[in-house]
């Protein structure tokens, strides 16, 4: 166990960066180290504190992110990827925690890391345990529709969606995009929901900063298993039972809700599902932060566990 760990935010002044940042830099129990500004474009310094530091957190493109795990020679620096880089590689450990049973003690026991995508985090939470009970066929060819604020498109589209001077900031609501379904999040979402085949994914961002919902319909009677509504939130309700950043909600506060607001669980680590619908048709749906449990917040958590702190520090 580190009890006073130093880190290195490999890209801090990205959107990613700034918020891993934020939850680290009042820790006592974490030192960030930053590169001088004069030195930003220095190949030399940057390798240097690369190898230099406990664990480094990379918040960068996927080329970038390829690039500094090359110049990493220290064996004893673990290594957290936001990007897609190393999504499905088989020597990286998948940081989302609450996937499996093990999946904490594979996080903790690696150097390599991969943050899970936001779009990615809901999907195989609401789709893995059902795969695993044999609710949802494995080559079913399931579909999953999902929005989420525009910060998740990077400095571009955060600049391109707050240009008031662009006749359609108040005209479009929200748009689709990725139609030719080549989507980067696909691979892994496939892997470990442990599915046969490719899901049928439907993207859309909307006109608001950060916030997430992913949807999955199911047609239950069209599957042939016999399962109920009841026994779709059974299984969830069991895969997440006593998980502190993914909760269930109970069949009452479904039913009692007319809608769901993609922005409530804004600035938390908090991941929520939800079981609607019918015994022939469910409704299911996931609610995040993009930028909490689907990137900032999964990374400072993945950084807890692989350092053996606390692993809800800097996540309240």
């Amino acid at each position: 166990m580190i009890s006073s760990a130093k880190v290195f935010i490999d890209g801090e002044a990205g959107t990613t960066g700034l918020q891993i940042r934020e939850r680290l830099e009042s820790r006592r129990d974490v030192e960030l180290v930053s590169i001088n500004p004069a030195k930003r474009k220095d190949a030399d310094e940057r390798k240097r504190l690369l190898n230099s530091v406990d664990a480094v957190i990379l918040c960068l493109p996927d080329d970038a992110a390829r690039e500094a795990v090359s110049l990493i020679e220290n064996d004893a620096v673990k290594v957290i990827d936001a990007s897609t880089a190393y999504r499905v590689a088989p020597d990286w450990a998948y940081g989302f925690a609450e996937m499996a049973k093990d999946q904490r003690a594979k996080i903790a026991a690696s150097k390599r890391i991969s943050n899970p995508g936001c779009y990615p985090t809901g999907f195989i939470a609401l789709v893995r345990p059902l795969a695993e009970a044999g609710i949802v066929p494995r080559d079913w060819a399931i579909s999953v529709n999902a929005v989420s604020g525009y910060s998740g498109g990077g400095r571009a589209m955060i600049a391109e969606f707050e240009n008031e001077a662009d006749p359609s900031f108040t005209r479009v609501p929200y748009r689709i995009y990725s139609m030719a379904q080549k989507h980067k999040h696909v691979p892994e979402m496939q892997r470990y929901a442990g599915l046969a085949r490719a899901p049928i994914f439907a993207p859309s961002v909307g006109r608001y900063y950060k916030g997430m919902i992913v949807e999955v319909p199911l047609p239950l009677a069209a599957m042939g298993k016999g399962a109920k509504l009841e026994d779709v939130h059974a299984v969830l309700a069991q895969a997440y039972k006593g998980e502190r950043f993914v909760t269930v909600a109970s069949p009452e506060e479904a039913r009692a809700l007319k809608t769901l607001d993609p922005e409530s669980l804004n600035g938390t680590n908090q991941l929520k599902l939800f079981v609607f619908g019918h015994d022939e048709e469910a409704r299911l749906v996931a609610l995040l932060d993009n930028l909490g449990k689907g990137a900032s917040g999964a990374a400072v958590q993945n950084l807890n566990i692989a350092l053996g702190l606390d692993e809800g520090a800097g996540l309240s």
